[in-house]
């Protein structure tokens, strides 16, 4: 439908098959513009349509929220090379075995298709498989299918004649994307778009591009390791910044349930510059180590070099360690890192990684088995951060035996468990100073109120 007269068909991209039709009796007009159905209250609206169905693949099942909403646009990003392509097919072959999918490719060929299909076993006969690289072509084969789920890879790849540009171009993705939008909303068609990146590791094309789609999944991992991730970074239909874990191999990718392990390096004594701590990732804790070197210059300008965290924040605990410490660390070289690949936003490894940077800079290995969580503050202190406990039990079921938090952090969780304690209740259990509890048989919490009696607690 269109408001005026078009020579071509947006949807099926023919030319001369649009027809004028008036206002049919009865339809509601505002401002000269026809609605589909009248407003009803939001009670009245069906909401079983919207329910979410699992691909098969369980991380990716996790990380969307269940599944597959009828009708939405996810939108997957990536480097090259990274497997999104070898994921989305054995999502889709998967998906195949109880409804119909189409995977339409503009990278590759049918025949590159299929010998990877055949390579991870993901050969279906209900998933058809077309390579074009027109939006008219690939909206005609949508027709002749009419699958339940569609994946275009990439979407950088497609191109419209109603657009200028070249393939890629701003322009062209805004138009592809708006009308395959459009054609799932219709539809109620699950649709899956492949994305490029660019070199600092954005989504590659307009910003519009991610508010057009409803979810939007970022697939990450170091080459050099077949571990890959997928992170949630909006969600229309279920939370956000929630991960699953993949193993990519040559038959293929599978999910890791528990890749608790995954990211700390098993020492049997104690290294200098390491220290492990547990961070949340959508609902689930993983613990993670946080390795430093630290190493002094004779260049004017000292290196600070961090990989998989934020710069940002390694450069403040950097600077917080220099005027609330003393640490003589301006001269020197500072590289950081974490094991496995992954990548670490989360405030609670900023004492960690104050742990991991003092160890170094004094070439003193932490207690062995200890983990530590906490924010730093700006003035030296140490800020309680969430789910504590969850933490702290995950930890424990890995071996650790020692803790080092925040004061105040288990009376946080304990506020949540009981929200109304009588003052009474507060003054007896809220600690004072130091103070070391109980957390569970063979697993002891030490509590710090700032970074100086972090580290006198350690040494």
């Amino acid at each position: 439908m269109a408001a005026k007269w078009v020579g071509r068909c947006g949807e099926c991209q023919a030319w001369g098959t649009v027809e004028e039709a008036g206002v049919r009796q009865g339809v509601n007009v505002v401002r000269g513009g026809a609605v589909s159905a009248p407003a009803v209250p939001i009670g009245q609206v069906k909401a079983e349509v919207a329910h979410a169905r699992p691909t098969g693949v369980g991380e990716l099942d996790r990380v969307l929220g269940g599944g597959l909403v009828p009708g939405a646009v996810v939108l997957l990003a990536g480097e090259p090379g990274i497997g999104k392509s070898t994921l989305l097919l054995e999502a889709a072959a998967r998906t195949a075995q109880h409804d119909t999918v189409l995977y339409v490719t503009g990278e590759e060929s049918a025949s590159q298709v299929r010998m990877r299909a055949d390579r991870i076993g993901a050969v279906e006969d209900q998933l058809y498989l077309a390579a074009e690289t027109d939006l008219g072509a690939l909206i005609t084969h949508v027709e002749k299918v009419q699958p339940r789920l569609l994946i275009v890879d990439s979407v950088q790849t497609i191109g419209s004649a109603d657009a200028t540009g070249v393939p890629g171009g701003v322009t062209q993705v805004r138009e592809v994307a708006g009308n395959l939008t459009r054609l799932a909303k219709e539809r109620g068609m699950s649709t899956v778009l492949v994305g490029h990146v660019t070199k600092d590791g954005s989504i590659a094309g307009p910003r519009v591009l991610e508010h057009l789609v409803d979810v939007v999944l970022h697939f990450e991992g170091d080459r050099n390791s077949r571990l890959r991730m997928v992170r949630a970074i909006k969600n229309r239909f279920g939370p956000i910044e929630e991960v699953g874990c993949f193993d990519l191999h040559e038959r293929g990718i599978t999910g890791i349930t528990d890749p608790s392990g995954l990211f700390i390096s098993r020492h049997p004594e104690p290294v200098p510059g390491t220290c492990v701590t547990v961070t949340i990732e959508g609902t689930r804790p993983i613990p993670a180590e946080l390795q430093a070197l630290v190493g002094p210059t004779e260049a004017p300008q000292p290196r600070r070099t961090s990989s998989g965290l934020d710069s940002y924040r390694v450069a403040m605990v950097l600077a917080v360690m220099e005027r609330r410490l003393n640490a003589k660390i301006s001269k020197c070289d500072v590289f950081t890192a974490t094991v496995g690949g992954i990548r670490l936003t989360d405030p609670a490894v900023d004492l960690a990684l104050m742990l991991s940077v003092v160890s170094a800079f004094g070439d003193s290995p932490l207690p062995h088995g200890l983990v530590a969580l906490g924010e730093v503050g700006l003035a030296g202190e140490l800020r309680p951060v969430r789910d504590v406990r969850r933490r702290l039990a995950e930890a424990a079921r890995l071996g650790f035996t020692r803790a080092l938090v925040p004061t105040g952090s288990l009376v946080e969780d304990a506020l949540k468990l009981n929200p109304a304690p009588s003052r009474g209740d507060l003054v007896a259990v809220r600690p004072t100073g130091i103070r070391t509890t109980n957390f569970s048989p063979g697993f002891d919490v030490t509590e710090a109120e700032n970074v100086w009696d972090a580290l006198t607690l350690i040494r």
